[in-house]
């Protein structure tokens, strides 16, 4: 190895997590070497794409406890880096590089200029300013550690060695197999944040519709869900899909993608009280129409779906008003396969958690070797959690790396 690249902290992937692990090393000693490798020509891709294009950062969730409950794996490891770097740190590290973050309802927060371009560009200013050193169009062959040092050959060059090595490679089978090359357990990947295909939903006349809040389950488990659903042409989506998505991820897999879903559209109300509820219409209104009488706050396409809108509360028998309101609070859809939510792709799996410190970020097994973000068998629902992963595990391997030096 005459002829070789040398640094004391290499990052192999521009992403999120590289990223930030780089820009926190060079920070804290200046002087040392910093590098991050990307195999594409592209830098911060899920950056540029998160949130339509606008990057959900972060989420304002300010409790380490309760920030770490979104994260269906990872969850009991990142309560401690929580409480080092959350999204209140979040905050503050953009607005001291003149980045301000707003909140929304749902406690998604975003650049306030609602363009992701204005994350890279803060990104790619502060490594300029520090001095870290970006080299794409890199395809790394091998990864060896030799004598105390990690060579990565790349195809048609020479190698790059480093003291450190950081895997930032996000959820990339290469980058698995190179966390597995150096002695590490790979938890078999499964996509994780989807949407449901129902192909024979009857409710894709009514695509686009919202309903604000419904009980998403998968029967014969726990796995429940809350929140709003959008009805799509392929079936069903919105946050209530997402984030049960994540959570039944694996189940989902090994049941080969065909599983069957139960809606409850009234999930604040019992069977019985929505029963009791169409019994009190029909008996203080009986002439009124179901549709001007809207008994429950659904939008009203939705109940075209549930009782013809020109029908009476009189004329809605016991019988139906049992069917009807069994329907609303169990309907059974079969689900068959999933579609990718917008152009953002999450997985389920990665390198296995105990082989990891979560106070370091560094390896069990290979000393020196660190990682950080989706590499990683960790992964949140939807709302910027992900990116807090990244943020919070790349700046505590960043942190590390740069204190025996």
């Amino acid at each position: 190895m005459k002829n070789f690249f040398g640094f004391d902290f290499i990052v192999l992937g521009g992403g999120a997590a590289g990223f930030f692990a780089a820009l926190r090393a060079k920070e804290l000693l200046p002087h040392l070497k910093v590098a991050i490798i990307e195999k594409s020509g592209v830098l911060l891709s899920k950056v540029r794409i998160s949130g339509g294009g606008r990057c959900n950062v972060t989420h304002a969730c300010f409790d380490p406890s309760l920030l770490s409950k979104n994260y269906p794996r990872g969850e009991k490891e990142l309560i401690g880096p929580f409480h080092r770097f959350q999204p209140r740190d979040t905050i503050e590290w953009f607005k001291e590089r003149g980045v301000s973050l707003i909140v929304e309802e749902d406690g998604r927060m975003f650049p306030s200029t609602h363009n992701s371009e204005t994350i890279i560009d803060c990104f790619l200013s502060e490594a300029k300013r520090l001095g870290v050193e970006i080299f794409l169009r890199q395809k790394v062959g091998k990864i060896e550690k030799k004598d105390e040092v990690f060579v990565l050959e790349i195809e048609g060059k020479e190698p790059f060695v480093s003291r450190h090595l950081l895997l930032a490679t996000g959820s990339h089978k290469e980058g698995w197999a190179f966390a597995a090359s150096l002695g590490h357990t790979i938890i078999s990947a499964v996509p994780s944040l989807f949407t449901f295909n129902v192909p024979d939903s009857p409710w894709k006349e009514w695509s686009g519709l919202v309903i604000e809040k419904v009980g998403l389950s998968i029967p014969g488990t726990s796995l429940r869900q809350v929140g709003p659903l959008l009805i799509t042409h392929f079936g069903f989506s919105g946050p209530a899909a997402l984030k049960l998505s994540a959570w039944a991820a694996r189940y989902f897999s090994e049941r080969k993608e065909e599983i069957d879903l139960m809606i409850d559209f009234l999930p604040d109300l019992s069977l019985q009280e929505v029963i009791a509820r169409f019994e009190s219409a029909k008996k203080g209104a009986p002439s009124k129409t179901v549709l001007s009488q809207n008994l429950f706050g659904l939008p009203k396409n939705a109940w075209k779906f549930f009782v013809p809108g020109e029908k009476r509360m009189n004329d809605l028998s016991t019988q139906e008003i049992g069917m009807v309101s069994r329907h609303l609070k169990g309907a059974i859809y079969h689900v068959k396969g999933k579609t990718t939510n917008k152009e953002e792709f999450v997985t389920c799996g990665g390198v296995d958690l105990k082989e990891v410190h979560f106070k370091t970020m560094e390896s069990k097994i290979c000393p020196n070797l660190f990682f950080a973000g989706e590499v990683l068998n960790i992964d949140g629902i939807t709302g910027g959690f992900n990116f807090q992963n990244a943020w919070t595990t790349g700046f505590i391997a960043g942190s590390q790396v740069s204190k025996p030096l």
